[in-house]
């Protein structure tokens, strides 16, 4: 039983694996925010566009 533990205590892998995990976790939040900044900063470009074009005299 002895030697397990200090085996288990030595092994670092799975402790490895939990922050890769943690890593891409916050990479994936990174990028769905960012992600929704630009779709939120496009569609007021695009409504924009619209309420201008629809604002103008037709010629």
């Amino acid at each position: 039983m002895n030697k397990f533990t200090k085996r288990f205590l030595k092994d670092s892998k799975g402790v490895t694996a939990i922050e890769y995990g943690l890593i891409a976790g916050l990479i994936v939040l990174v990028i769905v925010t960012s992600v929704t900044n630009i779709g939120n900063n496009l569609e007021s470009v695009f409504s924009t566009i619209a309420t201008k074009i629809t604002a103008t005299p037709a010629a």
